[in-house]
């Protein structure tokens, strides 16, 4: 019979890999990634070194993996949020902020953005990092610049704002608004980017307030 002190064993299949990711993603959230060390996320995930080298090659094909699988639950967030038609989108933007801010509340101010964490940790010092972390933001923009046309289309904003610099200056401004609030350990630093982006660089009032 096990004893309760025993290690726990790996999953099968595709949920060892799910639980890696799962795990590294917490921790490297928390610690950065190069202060992330393959055995501390073996240890906490119950998994032997070997299954690790079965799905990930290296730790920089876990890191990737772990910017990936932050990227697709980001993704699902901007389908609820952006892609939700039902609302006009200028709210969409609105309920999007306010999600993030909810989740920096709940999680203690410890983690923030995981992307715009190892933005500033590895852009300059790993090509294949930079590249996909880029890509990401990239693809955020995009998602935030056919909100933004669509207000403009909608009459919701001035005609010739450019939806594109909107996106831009939304999303530069919120990563720092977020790693403000991180260090101040307090929204207040998102709820007044959040407003002036509505108020001052849009000239409308904020949605729902």
């Amino acid at each position: 019979m096990m004893s309760s002190l025993s290690k726990p064993q790996a999953r099968p299949g595709n949920e060892t890999r799910t639980e890696l990711i799962r795990v590294g993603s917490d921790i490297i959230a928390r610690r950065g990634f190069n202060n992330t060390g393959i055995n501390v996320v073996l240890k906490e995930a119950g998994v032997p070194k070997g299954s690790f080298y079965y799905y990930f090659g290296s730790k920089e094909h876990f890191g990737l993996a772990v910017i990936d699988d932050f990227a697709a639950a980001s993704d699902a967030r901007l389908d609820n949020t952006l892609g939700d038609h039902t609302q006009p989108p200028l709210v969409r933007i609105r309920r999007y902020l306010d999600t993030s801010i909810a989740d920096m509340a709940a999680c203690d101010f410890c983690r923030g953005c995981l992307i715009g964490n190892l933005g500033q940790e590895l852009a300059g010092q790993n090509e294949a990092f930079r590249a996909r972390l880029d890509g990401i933001f990239s693809a955020w923009q995009k998602r935030f610049a056919g909100c933004l046309d669509e207000a403009r289309e909608r009459g919701d904003i001035q005609s010739e704002m450019d939806p594109d610099a909107l996106a831009q200056l939304l999303q530069m401004g919120w990563q720092g608004a977020t790693l403000r609030a991180k260090v101040a350990k307090s929204v207040v630093p998102m709820e007044r980017f959040a407003a002036m982006f509505f108020e001052t660089v849009l000239g409308v009032p904020v949605p729902g307030a």
